[in-house]
């Protein structure tokens, strides 16, 4: 593998948003028990950094995402942006998300069939009662979007648009209230291989021309690789390794980051085979939460290792957000 995109952000010293002791719990249904989506989790994101947040679907990375951007109150821990804690007051969240804007997956379901271009990259600024000229900061944003000459598109509607046309106007929907971070969830995971290029290129260039931090949330580590500074694996609600995305994704050290690679084309690797669905969240099974579906532990691996019955039955500890690989797996430090 080789990377495609400038050099890594330095090491983190005041994260623009931090996640600390990160919970979400969710109420069981008919008398099940509650369901720990978020389960600690700690997590920084710098000035001018990507962050890519991998997993499997329903791993719990949407609803750290959604905690991260005030739409979900975590049920313990804190959420703090440019060292300010976040408040969960309308206000409040008015203004940060002003700040910290979401891009959806699906650019088809995040725009109003009815809204021409235009009306879909005003509606922020119309909410937060922009003093500017709108048509200027519309055309920006536009702009900014790879959709040129702007104007062009102020009329045109959803349907007339590519698939990719219309990420890049929900794109530049979200870049039109200037935020100082974005949080893309799937950004292409419904587009043609021959787009979803185009759009990474352009996140990279929006981290290059302004400074903009982003969190891309994916189930993919190839799109990984090609675009963040850092990488975060998640399963079962917690991050389970972390470090910067080279070192990472050429060297993993816990057996679920390692079978998320093999299955790339250009791992060169023996593809590995899951066995089951991830467990309930809620029933976290104890040790190592992703034991029951270990390949090193099934391979008999780990008990030759002597970390067999540590893995079944002895806690991991939190992964902290620094900027050092680190990882939550008993094998892995033997």
């Amino acid at each position: 593998m080789t990377t495609a995109h400038s050099p890594a952000a330095p090491p983190l010293s005041a994260p623009l948003l931090s996640a600390t002791g990160l919970n979400v719990t969710f109420p069981g249904r008919r008398g099940a028990p509650p369901a720990r989506a978020v389960d600690g989790v700690d997590l920084d994101i710098g000035a001018g950094e990507i962050v890519a947040l991998v997993g499997e679907s329903g791993c719990g990375k949407t609803t750290l995402a959604r905690a991260l951007l005030g739409l979900v109150p975590p049920t313990e821990g804190q959420v703090t942006f440019a060292g300010e804690p976040l408040a969960y007051r309308s206000r409040a969240l008015k203004a940060y998300r002003k700040r910290v804007q979401l891009v959806l997956q699906d650019p088809s379901g995040s725009l109003n069939p009815r809204h021409t271009v235009y009306d879909a990259v005003a509606e922020g600024l119309r909410i937060h009662g922009y003093p500017g000229d709108e048509r200027e900061a519309v055309a920006e944003a536009l702009s900014r979007a790879g959709l040129r000459p702007p104007e062009r598109f102020f009329l045109r509607y959803p349907h007339e648009l590519s698939g990719g046309q219309r990420q890049r106007v929900v794109i530049a929907g979200a870049l039109v209230l200037k935020p100082e971070l974005i949080v893309a969830d799937e950004p292409v995971a419904s587009l043609d291989a021959s787009v979803r290029g185009e759009i990474l290129a352009l996140l990279l260039s929006l981290r290059d021309e302004l400074g903009l931090s982003a969190l891309v949330v994916t189930h993919d580590l190839g799109l990984a690789w090609n675009i963040a500074d850092r990488v975060a694996v998640m399963y079962l609600g917690r991050i389970v390794e972390m470090g910067p995305v080279e070192q990472v994704l050429t060297a993993p050290q816990h057996p679920y980051t390692r079978a998320l690679l093999s299955v790339l084309p250009e791992s060169g690797e023996e593809p590995v085979v899951l066995t089951g669905e991830p467990p309930d969240p809620s029933h976290i099974p104890g040790g190592c939460r992703f034991h029951a579906r270990c390949q090193v532990l099934a391979s008999g691996e780990a008990e030759r290792a002597g970390v067999a019955e540590r893995c079944r039955t002895a806690a991991l500890p939190i992964l902290t957000g620094v900027d050092t690989a680190q990882v939550a797996c008993h094998w892995a430090g033997v």
